[in-house]
């Protein structure tokens, strides 16, 4: 069964979302080829730092604001099961319906415009991970991805990442304790290892034929 979901925190970056469904923050392009990734919004939410950490939490809420992020399709049955995994019981997945974002392609796309020059496409139902562990944890300010990225993301996938498990293990652990959850998809995988098999003949094939 194929998932949409959107992302609103450190799984917008590729890299973070890569390591939790695959295991790899830089997976060969038959497994990244499998997901489309676009700009969206979501709205009637609210974004919110969460205290003493480096991801974010959104909340419902009346008024007018509005999140945006990134929604990818593509996502396996296996893909959410790690995705459960590595949001713990502090979030809850549930439906909502997301705008995309007129732009390029790609992890940021509409993320890095200004607010007010978002241009609204087609309404999508997606996934997301509601936060449900309490408003007392969370701060009033604004999560700003673009200083995740700069100062924070090497933490979580960069040289200092072997220190600092950032959720990675629960996932790595719940993994190992199955043959393949990630139906063939993860790093070592049945598809992986087919489309990687298919993908050495073609190239056999093209040495061949010159």
């Amino acid at each position: 069964m194929s998932h949409t979901a959107f992302f609103y925190g450190t799984l917008m970056a590729p890299p973070v979302l890569h390591r939790v469904i695959w295991g790899n923050t830089s997976p060969p392009l038959t497994q990244t080829s499998l997901l489309k990734i676009r700009p969206a919004i979501l709205h009637a939410y609210q974004r919110h730092k969460v205290k003493d950490a480096d991801y974010p939490a959104i909340l419902p809420e009346d008024g007018s604001s509005s999140v945006r992020g990134t929604l990818v399709t593509g996502l396996t049955d296996g893909d959410i099961w790690r995705l459960d995994i590595f949001e713990g019981f502090e979030y809850k997945r549930q439906k909502v319906t997301v705008s995309v974002l007129e732009g390029p392609e790609g992890a940021l796309g509409g993320l890095e415009q200004k607010e007010e020059d978002n241009v609204e496409g087609e309404k999508v139902e997606a996934e997301v991970y509601v936060w449900v562990a309490g408003k007392e944890r969370l701060e009033v300010e604004e999560w700003d991805f673009g200083v995740f990225v700069k100062e924070k993301m090497k933490r979580w996938v960069g040289a200092e990442a072997a220190e600092a498990d950032e959720g990675f293990q629960e996932v790595d652990d719940a993994v190992a304790a199955l043959s393949d959850p990630t139906g063939g998809r993860g790093t070592n995988g049945s598809i992986t290892r087919t489309l990687e098999q298919n993908g050495q003949a073609e190239k056999e094939a093209l040495k061949s034929a010159v």
